[in-house]
């Protein structure tokens, strides 16, 4: 039988499919303006690409920012529960997860048969999200993709002292104007995020191993700014972006329909 989970975040689409506990196929597309379109799109465009109907998916999890929009899913269930269920999934060892969205941050703690035994999330203030790093790139004029690599080339991180986008933003333009290195910046505002994620790890008391999942997972300065102040190594694997997907099509196997 196969299963599917749909993934709508703020920037982009995930979907992955789950086919006897093993993991069929996955795409990545961007999310756009209106949720249930970006539902329809990045689940038709899967079973196209692994060239399935709908009539071949026994049932359909969605997760998310736009989860409450996919009105043809079976159930609608947090990213909380699916980020763990895909990190159990992916590496059974995870005890803990990192997973920085574009809208908010989170920190997981897992128990060993991959269920959530306590998180904390920051929903109410972008700062150390995927949206703060969006405003800073901007600000910077560097492509959002770049920002881990010119980061990693710092050799005097500047200090961010504002955990608030709107002032941090104004921060690193008067950085600019002082001719201060862009890289500098750059890994600044790494360390100034990762330490707002690590406040949430710290509630929780998190344990290693650790995965970090979410599209920022792709940003090497943002990662490693995260294991500086986590004090412990992260794992990040090729399918950080889909892993709540991946959840949600796991958790969909589960359903009692």
């Amino acid at each position: 039988m196969i299963y599917a989970g749909i993934d709508i975040g703020s920037i982009t689409a995930k979907a992955a499919l789950i086919k006897d506990d093993h993991l069929l196929d996955t795409i990545v597309i961007p999310t756009g303006y209106h949720h249930l379109n970006a539902g329809i799109r990045v689940f038709d465009t899967l079973l196209q690409q692994a060239g399935l109907d709908r009539q071949d998916i026994s049932a359909v999890v969605s997760t998310g920012y736009g989860r409450a929009s996919i009105d043809f899913a079976d159930k609608a269930m947090t990213e909380i529960l699916c980020h763990g269920a895909g990190a159990h999934f992916l590496h059974p060892g995870i005890r803990g997860i990192i997973d920085v969205g574009g809208q908010d941050s989170k920190a997981v703690l897992l128990d060993d048969q991959g269920r959530v035994e306590n998180f904390a999330m920051n929903d109410k203030c972008a700062a150390g999200t995927g949206r703060f790093l969006e405003v800073m790139a901007r600000a910077l004029e560097v492509e959002l993709d770049q920002m881990g690599k010119v980061g990693l080339q710092a050799d005097n991180p500047s200090k961010i002292s504002s955990i608030c986008t709107v002032f941090a933003e104004s921060e690193v333009i008067s950085m600019i104007a002082r001719q201060e290195k862009r890289e500098n910046i750059i890994a600044g505002i790494h360390d100034a995020a990762a330490a707002r994620v690590a406040i949430l790890a710290a509630k929780i008391r998190i344990r290693g191993p650790i995965m970090m999942t979410g599209g920022v997972a792709k940003n090497s300065g943002m990662a490693a700014a995260l294991e500086e102040r986590l004090k412990m190594p992260l794992v990040i694997g090729s399918l950080s972006q889909e892993t709540g997907a991946i959840g949600a099509a796991v958790l969909a196997s589960g359903l009692q329909l």
